[in-house]
């Protein structure tokens, strides 16, 4: 019997904890047993999208590259949690309408924009105020929230660890009840 797969994908502001609590959640799933991997944003920035820009264009390629790779991930029967700002409902909208059903999992890691810019951890939204980075997410470009995400995640309320933990339990709820 082959294994089950799924493309989680975490998406928010730059700062939210999505990485954060992607490889957080990916300890407690190889604790588990469950064969998972983490496709951070900025490692795939480096690789695989190392040729695009942050145009609405090459912003769309990247979610498809990252995307199609993760999908092949969780073909294979790996959990892919993929850690992507994705700033655009239609890009995400797109990875979900190429998942088979049920093997995509949106989940919007909520977290206001003030609390990711007093964050700052890379000092990203210093460079975007000083007009030194163009088209940053939240700054000078917008990010639209997931209408109908599977799961939540507001990292003002719990903190990362409890936040994984809630991320685990449902995709393993979701995996154990699907076909």
């Amino acid at each position: 019997m082959k294994a089950q797969g799924v493309l989680v994908w975490l998406t928010g502001f730059s700062g939210a904890g999505k990485s954060t609590i992607a490889e957080t959640a990916l300890q407690q799933l190889q604790a588990r047993g469950r064969l998972a991997y983490v496709l951070d944003g900025d490692r795939v920035r480096k690789g695989l999208c190392s040729d695009l820009g942050f145009s609405r264009d090459d912003r769309a390629e990247n979610v498809r590259r990252i995307a199609e790779a993760g999908l092949l991930m969780a073909d294979a029967g790996v959990v892919v949690l993929a850690a992507v700002i994705a700033p655009f409902r239609l890009d995400r909208d797109r990875v979900r309408a190429r998942a088979p059903r049920g093997r995509f999992l949106e989940v919007f890691v909520d977290t206001p924009l003030d609390v990711c810019e007093a964050r700052d951890p890379k000092g990203l939204y210093k460079m975007a105020r000083k007009g030194l980075l163009q088209d940053f997410t939240g700054i000078d470009s917008p990010y639209e929230p997931p209408l109908h995400a599977e799961l939540v995640l507001r990292t003002t309320e719990t903190d990362a660890l409890g936040l994984a933990q809630r991320l685990v339990d449902d995709i393993e709820r979701r995996l154990s009840s699907s076909p």
